[in-house]
């Protein structure tokens, strides 16, 4: 299949084709040729604002996403500030072992949704993307917000370091739980404290939703204190109990991130993902000079015992 060039996709992308749009987010999920073009014309358009939701798995995440799309489009504002009529979803799962693909696909309780013309879904796994899902996942989000996407839902599979480290690429971070779910040290291990924004027990007409609350609640006390206490919302995401309220927590803490908070929050989120670039293509540059003709003739010269490791190292990198 012959590439298209991305500034022609983008065009037909905002012209409302999701064939174009998905072509964009293959370039960058799969790390191609067009991925660098592609994230070049990203970034010159507004970023969308984000809502992540992570948990573990089983506690109704897809399900309770596939509502909130619904509240979403039916409110068509978060908080008093970006105004829409059309949603993105993005769901990230861990890739198969035996296809690279991601393992849920593209979510089986969202695909009321599938057919809707102001709804957008895709699954995202780490296939080829040389820097993995941690760099992936920021291109993708900016191709949307480029798309003409102002409000993207990231779902994530589970609370690993790596879905901790893509929940944190939201604006607004949701964490769902069940009642009887874990306890507060397991929390902080996961850095739910520090990457949630709101929490919610799901599944709230099953036994031991107080108890979750209290430890919920003690968790968050124990916690630093900032300016934005997270909130504990209880939903019903199999009967649609609780999602509206939900959506309206999450204009809450929009309307919270006023200019000032957004951009600066936005700026040491910016800041990070630079970090991470900068060290991927470092360590893809020392991985390229491990190898061939003169670092073969730098181990020799080790081996001789006429340089030592940092000399060496020196040498290799080009260093006075």
């Amino acid at each position: 299949m012959i590439a298209r060039e991305p500034d022609v996709l983008l065009e037909e992308a905002r012209d409302g084709s999701r064939t174009a749009l998905a072509r964009l987010l293959s370039y960058v999920e799969a790390g191609a040729d067009q991925h660098r073009a592609t994230v070049a014309l990203a970034y010159g358009a507004p970023a969308p604002y984000v809502v992540g939701l992570t948990g573990p798995p089983g506690v109704g995440k897809s399900t309770l996403t596939d509502r909130l799309i619904s509240t979403a489009l039916k409110k068509g504002q978060v908080g008093d500030e970006e105004t829409f009529d059309q949603v993105a979803v993005l769901c990230v799962d861990p890739s198969s072992p035996f296809s690279g693909g991601a393992i849920l696909g593209d979510r089986i309780r969202m695909q009321g949704h599938a057919t809707d013309e102001h709804v957008f879904i895709r699954s995202m796994a780490t296939r080829g993307h040389l820097g993995g899902l941690s760099l992936a996942v920021p291109d993708a989000l900016r191709v949307l917000g480029a798309a003409n996407f102002p409000f993207v839902f990231v779902e994530t599979v589970g609370v690993g370091q790596m879905e901790v480290e893509i929940a944190s690429a939201a604006d607004t971070t949701v964490v769902v739980t069940n009642p009887g779910w874990g306890d507060s040290m397991q929390a902080s291990k996961a850095g739910l404290l520090e990457i949630a924004d709101i929490f919610v027990i799901n599944k709230a007409d099953r036994p031991g939703v107080r108890e979750t609350r209290r430890d919920l609640e003690q968790m968050l006390n124990l916690g630093s204190q900032g300016e934005w206490r997270p909130m504990i919302i209880e939903t019903c995401a199999t009967n649609d109990e609780g999602t509206e309220a939900l959506f309206d927590a999450v204009g809450e803490h929009r309307t919270f991130l006023d200019g000032a908070r957004l951009v600066e929050a936005r700026r040491q989120r910016t800041r990070a993902e630079l970090d991470k670039v900068v060290r991927f293509l470092v360590s893809s540059r020392a991985t390229a000079l491990a190898r061939g003709d003169e670092y073969e003739a730098q181990v020799d010269a080790l081996v001789e015992g006429s340089t030592d490791p940092y000399r060496a190292a020196e040498t290799l990198l080009g260093a006075p």
